[in-house]
This record gives structure tokens, C-alpha cells and sequence, in this order.
């Protein structure tokens, strides 16, 4: 595997991503941020946070796919949120473990999460975006 996680001591642990990601192979996937749109380009879960994380982590799995990946290679996740604000932590991992739970694999590569104003279409409440490291 081309990527390896970890939470070293002294830093502290997080359940959804590692503090660190060490890549040592030889190829670089990186994803456009990828918003909650299905693939025919109709919006998914329109003003349902959940739905919208769930449908980001799925279409990244699908372009992970295509360029003959899978979660296990990312290294990278940016998430940006419309108006983020604490409170919307739980609908965040909601939509997390949902998709999780239907690609069977965890994305918990180091992550970054962003509070943005507004996104290209003002439907969209996420972008993800993800860099990915293949041998």
C-alpha cells in the first residue's frame, strides 16, 4: 500500500481521519472537489447535509475507481462547508459513516475542514476534495 496513517504520540487522536499520512508510492490521483451531484448532474439531498457528505465521499470513491484506487490510497481530504458552524459536526459524521458503511472502507485520511460562504451552486452544502497516492 502506498499510503500509511498513523497518530503519533503527542498529537492528539481523532476517530474521523490520522494526523498523518506517509506516501511512498509513485503516482499522484488528485480529485476535484467533488459536490453532492449524482451522475447525470441532479443534485442529491438537497438542504441535507448528511446526504450531500454521503454523496461527495461516493463520487470520490468512484474517481478513486477510475484511476484504480480505493480510500485506502488517499492521503489527503479537504472538506468545505457552506456556513459551517460546531453544531453541524454530527450531520458531517452522519454522512461520513453512511458512506463508509456503503463503500466499505473508512476514509480517515488526514483531513482539513474549511468553512466556507457559499459553493459554485448555491444547492451545494459540501465540496470534498482528495489527493491520492498510488504505487
Amino acid at each position: 500500500m502506498a499510503v500509511t496513517l498513523l497518530n503519533p504520540s503527542g498529537l492528539p487522536e481523532v476517530d474521523v481521519y490520522r494526523q498523518v499520512s506517509i506516501a511512498s508510492g509513485s503516482k499522484l490521483v488528485f480529485i476535484a472537489g467533488q459536490v453532492a451531484w449524482d451522475a447525470e448532474g441532479a443534485t442529491v439531498g438537497e438542504g441535507d447535509l448528511a446526504a450531500q457528505v454521503e454523496q461527495c465521499y461516493l463520487n470520490i470513491g468512484t474517481a478513486l475507481a477510475a484511476a484504480g484506487g480505493s480510500f485506502d490510497d488517499v492521503a489527503k481530504l479537504t472538506v468545505h462547508v457552506v456556513d459551517w458552524t460546531p453544531d453541524k459536526m454530527p450531520l458531517l459524521l452522519e454522512g461520513i459513516s453512511r458512506a463508509a458503511a456503503r463503500l466499505g472502507a473508512a476514509p480517515v485520511a488526514p483531513a482539513t475542514l474549511l468553512g466556507v460562504a457559499a459553493l459554485d451552486v448555491p444547492d451545494h452544502l459540501v465540496e470534498i476534495e482528495a489527493t491520492a497516492v498510488l504505487d
